[in-house]
């Protein structure tokens, strides 16, 4: 490490990765180069140039990725219907790939020794960042300054800033700032930290930003028609959206109508419990309605395979390991049964629930034929049914009757 010249760093303008620019600047006494990423949260990315030059960095990376990370990340998480622990919706852990992805890009670009994150050495988001690296640049060399230093809180953070003279917000100086840790992109808002690792706090009611509470949502419900090729959504009520702008319609959306608030206690990679709150509006609509379109496109036991190896799937995707040889070869697998995924979904959202209210498509395996309750004219011999059953029972039947003579 002690050869580093020129480092790469993620770089947010905020405090924490603002000290970590000097910190490098002096102890490492090498060239910084500042990566920001636009995906979508919503917060001015401009002043991370300023900020940046200001502090002498030289060479500034600013890039809109918000149709890529839609496009090639979250577009295909979502055709693996991936939950996390039953619940969590990937947000963040999805958005740290492609940061990494970018960091050793614009490290090869510069030819930089390093790179580096603000990432803390108590989460999941340091192993995102590195396994992402190491996978795409085996060579590269990661400085996590939150493993090194002993700058371990805030007010030691704010005491760094003010002795080298790097400008701090001034809510953040105050206090004023909110009591919790938050990341933004196009998919969530996640909140940790703060009064929020009391597991038995309940949020207050200003904390969420993306969505109104069911109470105070509209008392009128909104029905909504999703239209879907090969597993993704390209239009909305009819109008065709680029991935990106389906995401931000669909946040708006449900939003609106308080869809997608989380709070949960999940077990992070590193082994310890986190207690995190998250509002995922546009994701959990698109949850609902690909499940939806599944329901009559793909087969019984396609559909059966997927959903053994969606927990998997997601383990993957947030433990770190988007780039590794196992993800990609069941994306292959996931994205081929999404072949004749198409078709249009009407869903119905209202005060904080979604409800699926049609579904149809060209390529539909629901028969009505065979389904109907009425006379189906020979189409389903219902006679058949009892081979099958006994068939199935066979096992069963042995099991009891050796059962039986045993007593």
């Amino acid at each position: 490490m002690d050869k580093i010249k020129k480092v790469v760093l993620a770089y947010s303008g905020g405090l924490d990765t603002s000290v970590i620019l000097k910190w490098l600047q002096d102890v490492y006494q090498c060239e910084v180069v500042t990566f920001t990423a636009d995906i979508g949260q919503g917060e001015e990315v401009e002043p991370a140039r300023r900020k940046a030059k200001m502090m002498g960095v030289k060479q500034i990376f600013i890039e809109d990725l918000r149709e890529e990370f839609v496009r090639d990340f979250v577009f295909p998480m979502f055709r693996a219907n991936a939950v996390y622990e039953g619940e969590y919706l990937l947000g963040t852990s999805i958005a740290r790939p492609l940061i990494a992805k970018r960091l050793v890009e614009i490290a090869k670009k510069t030819h930089a020794d390093a790179i580096s994150h603000g990432a803390t050495g108590k989460g999941n988001d340091q192993v995102r960042f590195e396994l992402g690296a190491y996978a795409l640049f085996p060579d590269v060399k990661i400085i996590a300054p939150w493993r090194e230093w002993d700058l371990l809180s805030r007010e030691k953070l704010l005491a760094y800033a003010d002795k080298h003279g790097i400008p701090v917000d001034y809510k953040k100086r105050k206090g004023g700032g909110a009591p919790y840790s938050m990341d933004a992109n196009l998919l969530h808002i996640s909140y940790e930290g703060g009064v929020l690792e009391d597991p038995d706090f309940e949020p207050e009611a200003s904390m969420w930003r993306l969505t109104v509470s069911p109470e105070k949502a509209p008392n009128r419900p909104e029905v909504v028609e999703l239209t879907y090729r090969k597993g993704d959504i390209v239009a909305i009520n009819g109008k065709k959206l680029s991935p990106a702008r389906v995401l931000e319609t669909l946040n708006t959306i449900g939003g609106k109508h308080g869809v997608g608030r989380l709070d949960l206690v999940e077990n992070r990679y590193v082994g310890m419990k986190s207690r995190g709150c998250y509002e995922t509006p546009g994701g959990t609509l698109m949850l609902k309605a690909h499940r939806a379109i599944e329901s009559i496109t793909l087969d019984r036991e396609v559909l059966s395979l997927k959903d053994d190896l969606m927990p998997r799937y997601a383990r993957m995707v947030y433990n770190g390991y988007w780039f590794s040889p196992e993800r990609i070869l069941l994306q292959q697998l996931i994205d081929a049964s999404q072949l004749d995924v198409n078709g249009k979904v009407r869903i119905k959202v209202y005060k904080g629930t979604v409800m699926v209210v049609g579904r149809s498509s060209e390529q539909s395996l629901f028969d009505p034929t065979i389904a109907t309750f009425e006379d189906d004219q020979g189409a389903y011999d219902q006679a058949d049914a009892g081979g099958f059953i006994k068939l199935n029972a066979l096992r069963l039947r042995i099991g009891a009757n050796l059962k039986k003579r045993l007593k």
